[in-house]
């Protein structure tokens, strides 16, 4: 792997490898020396056009528990605030030396330009592009459902294992969700059958063809699928038309009536099913404080093992992936 833009582009074999990496680094992640040296000398920036908290923040502790040197770059307060193109951009870090180039940007198709046009010679990391992709946070929900649904609920006897034979719902707000079509690429690409759950009016044009089957009833597809996972998405009003949500369902009432996972339903999922979301979450509209905060929520779970997953991503395109097969066992 050259760059890490889209699980569309992932092959099982590439998918299961950034997995068992992501394994090996979490176990390194529970030492009192959590440092590694292997990106010492290499140089890592954010360069984040939107806010964020979790995925940057993420990034910068996974880079630096690499040991690489880290450069965070926000769009507000720098050049890019008077007009900078993204090639200038690019051409900057590019003079600056920059080995891996983390990337969010509120266009569709950023970062594959930022690592396709020759503006600078790093790897690049898509950590969200419009509402196209957001891969890593796609690897970390894989990471975290084969953690606790294959294998006996930890890293023991899962290595090189995908998710096959298992279901997972994904519920909300996919119009507007670059983590749902991340998810759906490659959740399908491991083996897992992945249900969508969502009113018409919040599913995007085009969704028969994804790999995926649509429901418009999540408890119909809970009593028919019964889901070893159910992934709740943020409802993203600041999106919609007026940052209220009207213009695709009548009351933020009647969505989480039909669409919210709250107590009742918490108590018709089968025993062993996970609750997840990639956050942040709007409490009380697609998700209940007592389904967010239940024993079966991996929902800060999912926090963390960003971290590892993100380090598994830095190291892999960074130390190279050939290399990285032969060192794995010593980290």
């Amino acid at each position: 792997m050259r760059h890490l833009l889209s699980t569309a582009d992932l092959a099982k074999d590439d998918a299961i490898l950034l997995l068992d990496t992501s394994a090996q680094m979490a176990a390194t992640q529970s030492r009192e020396m959590k440092k590694l040296p292997t990106l010492r000398g290499r140089t890592v920036v954010n360069l984040f056009y939107e806010d964020s908290t979790r995925t940057r923040i993420s990034f910068e502790t996974a880079a630096k528990r690499l040991s690489a040197d880290v450069i965070n770059f926000s769009a507000k307060g720098s050049s890019v605030s008077k007009g900078e193109s993204l090639k200038d951009t690019a051409l900057t870090l590019h003079a600056m030396g920059a080995d891996a180039v983390v990337v969010r940007h509120p266009a569709s198709g950023a970062p594959h330009m930022l690592a396709h046009a020759g503006w600078l010679d790093a790897a690049v990391l898509n950590a969200g592009d419009g509402m196209h992709q957001h891969p890593t946070q796609a690897l970390l929900d894989a990471f975290t459902i084969r953690r606790h649904l294959v294998g006996g609920g930890s890293d023991a006897g899962t290595e090189g294992t995908d998710l096959a034979g298992l279901r997972v719902a994904i519920v909300g707000d996919v119009l507007h969700s670059r983590v749902a079509r991340s998810n759906v690429h490659l959740l399908h690409t491991l083996g897992a059958h992945v249900t969508l759950v969502a009113p018409p009016t919040l599913l995007p044009v085009g969704i028969e063809t994804w790999p995926c089957e649509v429901s418009y009833h999540l408890d119909e597809t809970i009593e028919r699928t019964k889901p070893d996972a159910v992934m709740m998405l943020r409802v993203q009003r600041e999106r919609m038309s007026g940052g209220a949500g009207g213009a695709f369902f009548p009351s933020a009432q009647e969505y989480s009536r039909k669409f919210g996972l709250g107590s009742q339903r918490l108590a018709r999922l089968p025993g062993h099913s996970i609750i997840m979301h990639p956050g942040p979450m709007n409490r009380g509209l697609e998700i209940s404080a007592d389904a967010a905060d239940h024993p079966r929520s991996v929902i800060v779970e999912q926090v963390a093992n960003g971290i590892a997953v993100r380090m598994a991503s830095l190291y892999l395109l960074l130390a190279g992936s050939d290399d990285a097969h032969d060192e794995r066992t010593s980290l």
